[in-house]
């Protein structure tokens, strides 16, 4: 495992020349979670990254030689029953050979910032029940909801 210690790491949006190593990021996140992707799906997604219009954006975490190392997905969400908008953390993902040397706290700390900017009253995530390792550092930095999360799929067309 590599010394990540002392590694400065800066927080910033995605560039074009970046996808290559985030779609390794990806691969790895989607890998983690059993979930398959093909390129097709990691293109689309990159699309909405990349695109200053669509309500999912991105951030890279890079090492002191500025590879990308982490990414984090976010998106606003309405919450009514507070009369607010919070920030929805859809994805998060550090290399598994810099763990425990700070990117994952370089990127909840600059999600926080980002809420604070624009005026987002949380930063919500999910993460699987069995995610550990992470839910060791996630019951360090937030507070775990009370909620139990479903999903239901749309009903088909009628044809």
């Amino acid at each position: 495992m590599n010394d990540t210690s002392t590694a400065r790491w800066s927080v910033g949006v995605p560039e074009a020349g970046d996808y290559p190593a985030w779609r390794e990021l990806f691969r790895g996140y989607c890998e983690f979670y059993r979930v398959p992707i093909p390129e097709e799906k990691a293109e689309l997604v990159w699309s909405w990254v990349m695109d200053p219009g669509h309500e999912v954006a991105g951030l890279l975490v890079r090492d002191g030689e500025g590879r990308p190392v982490g990414l984090a997905h976010y998106r606003p969400f309405s919450r009514p029953l507070h009369g607010a908008v919070g920030c929805f953390l859809d994805d998060l993902f550090v290399a598994p050979e810099v763990r425990g040397g700070g990117a994952v706290d370089a990127l909840l700390g600059r999600l926080r910032e980002i809420a604070a900017e624009r005026g987002w009253n949380t930063v919500r995530w999910i993460t699987s029940e069995d995610n550990y390792r992470a839910r060791g550092k996630y019951d360090k930095v937030a507070n775990q909801t009370r909620f139990i999360t479903y999903d239901m799929a749309p009903e088909a067309p009628a044809g």
